[in-house]
């Protein structure tokens, strides 16, 4: 079962990488007029400064830009988008279901830290100080789109289009392999 909590199960040991069950997810775009109106019908808390997150009523909002945002629901039945847009009724916004349009890894770590394991192909400064928790983004590892949410200090939450999950999961299984 996917879960939004910042629990960890990996070992003190090593850094390790897993996909995650199905999530339920949305991308929002909404003006800066409409944002508290949305927010309300929602049940949700939308983060308002860049790349940061919040989670509510067991849905995560990642802000990726000035009026986007990606919802993620952890096990969200096949009607979940739906709800919502009734919720929403006649607010001036755009919600689409890409549930199934993408796919989600947890890299976490203990000896060998998840950092290095997403620097084999990130350029980001991941560290703590610089990438706090609950900072997202959207950048690339190697030449994939991915959306990278820090979870807990040795816990990210990556999520990339299906169709580069196997060579995202792939190049994180080397760097496993070499650190």
């Amino acid at each position: 079962m996917s879960d939004l909590s910042p629990a960890s199960p990996f070992a003190a040991g090593s850094a390790s990488v897993r996909p995650l069950d199905h999530f339920g997810r949305a991308v929002l775009r909404c003006p800066a007029a409409s944002l508290d109106l949305v927010a309300e019908r929602l049940g949700i808390v939308l983060p308002r400064e860049a790349c940061r997150s919040a989670i509510e009523a067991d849905v995560a909002a990642l802000w990726l830009g000035p009026d986007e945002w990606l919802l993620l629901a952890a096990d969200a039945r096949d009607d979940w988008v739906a709800t919502l847009q009734a919720r929403l009724g006649d607010a001036v916004c755009s919600l689409v279901d890409v549930s199934h349009r993408q796919v989600a890894l947890e890299i976490a770590g203990g000896r060998v830290t998840a950092e290095t394991l997403l620097a084999s192909g990130c350029a980001l400064d991941l560290s703590l100080r610089a990438f706090p928790v609950g900072m997202c983004t959207r950048t690339m590892y190697d030449k994939a789109e991915i959306i990278l949410w820090r979870r807990a200090p040795d816990r990210f939450h990556l999520e990339t289009w299906r169709s580069f999950a196997r060579y995202v999961e792939g190049l994180l299984h080397v760097a496993e392999t070499e650190a």
